[in-house]
C-alpha cells in the first residue's frame, strides 16, 4: 500500500473497462442496418438494434452469422444478411482477410458513429456524455429515460382514460372485466380490440401487456380484472385533462400523445401510411425517444390518413366530433335492434330441431347473432350501426345495449330434468338477478310425449303456474319450434317498433333487485340499459362469488325454500354469521325455532311461517348430523 503514489485518482463507477467487441465487421454491418432502416423509417430498426445490444454482449469471436443463431434476436433473416456481407467482404478483400478487426481507417462500430443518425437526437449523443458506455448500446450516450405516455387514440390511451371514467364513476366497483374493457375502449380507439390490422398480429388490446409491465394496469383475478395503479391513476389523469383542454381539434395535446418507437413516422413524409404499425409492437421499446415538442402536429395522429380519405384527417375528426356529445348514449335511428340466439341453442342435442331453428328464423327475415349467453337463451341487443373504415378489414365494433327483454326456452322433458336436479329453481333465481327487468319462460309443450316423463303432467303443468303466478315470470307457451321461432320474430318487430324513438343511455348493472318493473308501464320501454359486456360478464355462473350469494345458494337447497323467501331473509340477515348471532340472542328454544317466522316474502307479503323458520334453525344450529 505504501508504494501506491498519493496522486493516483479514485476510479469512480465500473473498476474494469468492458472488452471491445470480438466480432466488430459483423457489428459494424448490423450498425449500417440499422441506420439504414431508421432513414427510411422501418421498424426493423429496434430488431437490428436488439441485435446489436446482443452482439456487444458475447465475448467469443465468430466465424460465420450462422453461429450467432445461439444468440438472443438473432433470427435467419440476420443471419443470411450478415453471411452475404461476409462472403462481399472476402471476395473484395481475399479468402484470408480478417474478420474480427476492422479494415484500416473504418469508422469504429458502436457510439461513436451515431452523430450520423437523426438532428432530433443530437442532444443524446452530445459531447463525452456516457463515455464509459463504449460500444456496448449501439443507440447513443447515456440519456433520460423518457416517461411513457401513449399515443392518443391508441389502445394504451384507450384502456387508461377508460378505466379511469369508470373508477370516477360514484359506487363503481373500481375494475372491469376484459369484454367490458374493450367494448367500452373501443369508443376511444381508431384501432380494432379484436381484429388486427393488414399485415400485423397486433390488436389495440396488446397494448394492455405494456401498460401491466410498465406498473400503470394492475391485472387480478380469474376471470381477468383490470384496475388502475396509483401510477396509471395518476397518467389517466393527465391524459383526460389533455382530452378536456384539446376537445377543439385534433391536435390540441399533441405534445402529450407521443408513444414509443413511433417519434420518427414524420420521416417518411406525412403521406406516409404504415398499415402494419402496431401501438404496443414489441420491437418499439425504450431505444429512441424524442421531446414531444419536436413532433410536427401531423404526427400526432399518424393513422389518421388510414381511416380517412383527407390527410387533413377530417372525416375521422367529424366522426370523433359527432360521438362525443352523445358517447354514454344511442339516439334513434343510429342503432337496429339484434336477436341474440345462445350457441347451445344452435348445437349439440338434436341437431335437426335444432337447425330448425336457424332455418325458421332466416326464413322470417329476423337479423339474429349466435353468440354465448351466460343465462337466458335469447335476449335483444341495441347494437350501434357502424360504418367500415378504409384500410381496415372489418368495420370496428359498435357498442351493444341490452333491452331488458330475456327469454328462457324449456321443453317439457328438459323441464321436467331441471326439476329433478334442482336446476330449475337455480335458473329462476338466476334470471331474477341477471339485471334485466322483463324476465320470460317459452315453454314448448311436448304432446304425449309428457306421458313418458318422470314426473307427472299434473306436477309439470303445477310448476309452470308457479313460475307464472308466485314467481313473477311471464310464461308464453308454444307447441314446437316453429311456433317458438313465430313467437320470437313477433317480438323483434314489436321491439324494433317499439324502440324506434328512444334515446339509449348505458347504465351501470343494477346489483339488488330488478329496479321496481312492476310500476313501469308495458309500453313504455326502460331506455336505461346494460352493455351487453357487463351483463354478461355479470351472469357468469361459477365466477367468484360472496358470502351473501353463496348463503343464498345454501338456503335454497332447503325444501320449500324459494328464490323470494331465500332473498328475504338475506334483507334480515345477509351472512350465516349474523343470523347465528341472532339466534344465540334469543332467550329460549322455542324463540330460536320462531325467528324467521314473521319475515315477510314476495309480492303478497305472506309470513314465512314456523315450519320453514324451523327447519332453517335445525339446520345452522343442530350438532352433529341432522335426523
Amino acid at each position: 500500500m505504501k508504494g501506491m503514489p498519493a496522486s493516483e485518482p479514485v476510479r469512480l463507477g465500473r473498476k474494469r473497462p468492458l472488452p471491445a467487441c470480438p466480432n466488430p465487421l459483423f457489428l459494424k454491418w448490423l450498425t449500417e442496418l440499422r441506420d439504414e432502416a431508421k432513414e427510411k423509417g422501418l421498424k426493423i430498426q429496434y430488431t437490428y438494434q436488439k441485435a446489436i445490444s446482443s452482439l456487444n454482449k458475447y465475448p467469443l469471436p465468430l466465424q460465420t452469422a450462422k453461429e450467432a443463431k445461439i444468440l438472443q434476436n438473432f433470427g435467419d433473416g440476420i443471419c443470411k444478411l450478415l453471411d452475404d456481407k461476409l462472403q462481399r467482404y472476402r471476395r473484395e478483400n481475399g479468402p484470408d482477410a480478417p474478420i474480427h478487426s476492422l479494415p484500416e481507417g473504418a469508422p469504429p462500430p458502436g457510439r461513436r458513429d451515431n452523430n450520423s443518425l437523426a438532428p432530433s437526437r443530437k442532444k443524446n449523443a452530445a459531447g463525452d456524455q456516457g463515455k464509459d458506455t463504449g460500444g456496448r448500446g449501439g443507440g447513443g450516450g447515456r440519456k433520460k429515460k423518457r416517461e411513457y405516455v401513449p399515443q392518443k387514440r391508441s389502445g394504451g390511451y384507450a384502456v387508461l382514460l377508460t378505466l379511469y371514467r369508470q373508477s370516477q364513476i360514484p359506487g363503481s366497483k373500481g375494475f372491469m372485466f376484459k369484454m367490458e374493457l374493450q367494448a367500452e375502449a373501443q369508443l376511444l380507439c381508431d384501432k380494432s380490440f379484436t381484429v388486427p390490422d393488414l399485415g400485423s398480429k397486433y390488436t389495440a388490446w396488446s397494448s394492455v401487456s405494456t401498460l401491466i409491465q410498465k406498473n400503470l394496469v394492475m391485472k387480478t383475478h380469474n376471470p381477468a380484472r383490470y384496475s388502475l395503479t396509483d401510477e396509471g391513476l395518476a397518467l389517466a389523469e393527465r391524459l383526460e385533462s389533455a382530452n378536456q383542454g384539446s376537445k377543439d381539434g385534433p391536435e390540441g395535446d399533441t405534445e402529450e400523445v407521443r408513444s414509443e418507437g413511433e417519434e420518427d413516422e414524420e420521416e417518411g413524409g406525412p403521406g406516409l401510411v404504415d398499415l402494419t404499425a402496431s401501438d404496443d409492437d414489441e420491437d418499439e421499446k425504450e431505444e429512441d425517444r424524442i421531446h414531444p415538442t419536436e413532433n410536427p402536429p401531423c404526427a400526432a395522429q399518424p393513422r389518421t390518413e388510414v381511416d380517412g380519405t383527407s390527410f387533413s384527417g377530417k372525416s375521422k375528426d367529424s366522426q370523433a366530433t359527432s360521438r362525443k356529445p352523445n358517447a354514454g348514449c344511442l339516439l334513434p335511428g343510429t342503432y337496429d335492434i339484434i336477436l341474440c340466439v345462445d350457441f347451445i341453442e344452435t348445437t349439440g342435442g338434436s341437431q335437426h330441431r335444432k337447425q330448425e331453428l336457424v332455418k325458421e328464423l332466416q326464413r322470417n327475415g329476423v337479423i339474429f347473432d349466435v353468440r354465448k349467453l351466460n343465462v337466458g337463451d335469447f335476449l335483444w341487443v341495441a347494437r350501434e350501426k357502424v360504418t367500415p373504415v378504409p384500410g381496415q378489414l372489418r368495420a370496428p365494433a359498435g357498442r351493444e345495449l341490452v333491452l331488458d327483454y330475456i327469454i328462457e326456452r324449456k321443453r317439457m322433458d328438459d323441464l321436467c330434468g331441471s326439476i329433478i336436479d334442482g336446476r330449475f329453481r337455480e335458473q329462476k333465481f338466476r334470471l331474477k338477478r341477471c339485471g334485466l327487468r322483463r324476465p320470460c319462460y317459452l315453454v314448448e309443450e311436448c304432446g304425449t310425449a309428457a306421458s313418458h316423463l318422470s314426473l307427472p303432467e299434473t306436477t309439470l303443468q303445477q310448476a309452470i303456474i308457479n313460475t307464472q303466478v308466485v314467481d313473477g315470470f311471464f310464461v308464453k307457451r308454444v307447441q314446437d319450434v316453429r311456433e317458438s321461432v313465430a313467437y320470437l320474430t313477433v317480438m323483434t318487430r314489436y321491439l324494433t317498433k317499439l324502440y324506434q324513438n328512444c334515446t339509449l343511455i348505458c347504465r351501470s348493472r343494477e346489483l339488488e333487485g330488478d329496479g321496481g318493473s312492476d310500476e313501469e308501464e308495458r309500453a313504455t320501454p326502460s331506455c336505461s340499459l346494460i352493455s351487453f359486456a357487463e351483463f354478461n360478464h355479470g351472469a357468469l355462473k361459477n365466477k367468484c362469488q360472496t358470502v351473501r350469494e353463496v348463503f343464498a345458494r345454501q338456503l335454497m337447497q332447503i325444501s320449500g325454500l324459494s328464490g323470494d323467501k331465500a332473498a328475504a331473509i338475506l334483507e334480515q340477515y345477509n351472512t350465516p354469521h349474523s343470523l347465528l348471532t341472532a339466534y344465540e340472542q334469543c332467550a329460549s328454544e322455542a324463540e330460536k325455532e320462531k325467528l324467521l317466522s314473521s319475515i315477510r316474502y314476495g309480492k303478497l307479503k305472506r309470513n314465512l311461517g314456523p315450519a320453514l323458520s324451523r327447519t332453517v334453525y335445525q339446520l345452522y344450529c343442530t350438532q352433529g348430523s341432522l335426523s
